[in-house]
């Protein structure tokens, strides 16, 4: 899986109230939450934000609330993959159970701007920032992880194997 888009770089402790705020969690229509994906943190988000872009954050991003709400925000609002410094733990699997790619990589968060366009593989564990010619080493994901994100999530993974 690879992935390539432009940045929207936020920083340290973005909670899931801030990804997408409590008073829109009375649905779950994907769309619905994209349309309010981190708007008390950044109102231009949803403005700026193109199919295929790829969030980095920095640490402990995804604390907070267990709520699967936030990771299928970003996912409906077009992010391909989040990379961040760390990851809450339960966002890190609801993230992956509902299919969206998610990267721990201190040194690439450090050194990745706002706007740089990145190459995001999975399979082969790499990133590579195009605008400023660095190569970073990440794990790859286990060849059934990256199965559930390839299908689109957890549910839609079981069901393929039915």
């Amino acid at each position: 899986m690879i992935y390539t888009g432009n940045v929207i770089k936020y920083g340290d402790n973005i909670d899931t109230d801030v990804i997408i705020p409590a008073r829109y969690l009375n649905t779950s229509d994907p769309d619905e939450l994209a349309r309010h994906c981190m708007e008390d943190l950044d109102r231009e988000f949803v403005k700026k934000v193109r199919q295929g872009d790829i969030l980095v954050g920095g640490y402990n991003f995804g604390c907070g609330s267990s709520r699967e709400h936030a990771p299928i925000a970003i996912k409906a609002s077009g992010i391909s993959c989040v990379i961040a410094k760390s990851f809450a733990r339960i966002f890190y699997r609801n993230s992956i159970n509902i299919g969206l790619a998610i990267v721990e990589c201190p040194e690439c968060v450090d050194e990745t701007k706002e706007g740089d366009k990145l190459k995001v593989d999975l399979e082969n564990g790499s990133i590579i920032n195009y605008s400023n010619g660095k190569t970073y080493k990440i794990t790859a994901f286990p060849e059934f992880i990256q199965d559930i994100i390839k299908s689109g999530g957890l549910m839609n993974y079981i069901g393929s194997r039915k």
